[in-house]
């Protein structure tokens, strides 16, 4: 299946927080979506893989994005290197999305960046015809195929956007896919050790984040990308 756009996340849960609006808002408009996850999330202080695969399932559903697949690679020990690289190509090659969205450049858990940079280079690679890789689902060689795009969201660092989406409309169906997450967000009757994202501050700050960049930007709502590329316009008015 081809995509207009593939997600991806070091772990379960962080295509929800960073960007689960602007994907609810694409679907919306008839595009195609896919998440690919990283890791299980096994490392995760609360709930465990299994809790992350229902849970996953479950957003998804929310989200009502065409496919979702986890690599299992290893939480917290995953590295970008060829062996992952070429993992990843495969994927990118199967699915052939024009846009690709990506873990943030810096951040807090040391997989976020991790993850960043093994996605980004992965896609520069998976446009080179010299590597060959076939997926093990089909028995053919692979064609080469690079997004057009490579977008990273925001996570817990509140790094400044060089573009933000309008998603006006579409935070209540980004909240209920976050909170699909049973075991990870705030829980007043759970007794599971606190985090820094179970606080009931950090799942206050999902929507109050959205709601300064949308100030910003003078809609309601509002999710910020880096790119790696200057956007480019063919008119001046095409900015808002």
């Amino acid at each position: 299946m081809k995509l207009d756009i593939l997600a991806i996340g070091a772990h379960p849960d962080d295509v929800e927080l960073g960007c689960g609006a602007t994907l609810a808002k694409e679907i919306s408009n008839g595009k195609k979506v896919g998440v690919i996850d990283l890791t299980r999330g096994e490392l995760g202080t609360r709930g465990n893989a299994e809790t992350r695969d229902k849970e996953s399932a479950s957003s998804a559903e929310i989200l009502g994005v065409n496919v979702r697949t986890n690599m299992e690679f290893a939480d917290g020990f995953f590295v970008n290197d060829k062996e992952h690289q070429l993992e990843l190509i495969k994927m990118i090659r199967l699915y052939r999305p024009e846009v690709v969205i990506c873990n943030a450049i810096e951040d807090r858990h040391i997989d976020h960046a991790k993850g960043s940079k093994l996605v980004s280079d992965s896609c520069f690679l998976s446009g080179l015809l010299k590597i060959d890789t076939k997926h093990e689902d089909k028995d053919e060689w692979q064609e080469p195929w690079r997004p057009k795009a490579v977008y990273h969201y925001i996570q817990w660092k509140d790094i400044e956007p060089d573009i933000v989406v309008d998603v006006t409309g579409f935070m209540d169906k980004k909240m209920d896919a976050v909170l699909a997450y049973k075991t990870q967000f705030y829980n007043p009757k759970s007794t599971a050790p606190e985090t820094p994202i179970s606080s009931k501050n950090f799942t206050d700050s999902i929507r109050y984040r959205a709601r300064n960049l949308g100030r910003l930007i003078g809609v309601d709502y509002g999710e910020g990308f880096t790119v790696e590329r200057y956007p480019a316009v063919n008119s001046l008015f095409d900015l808002k």
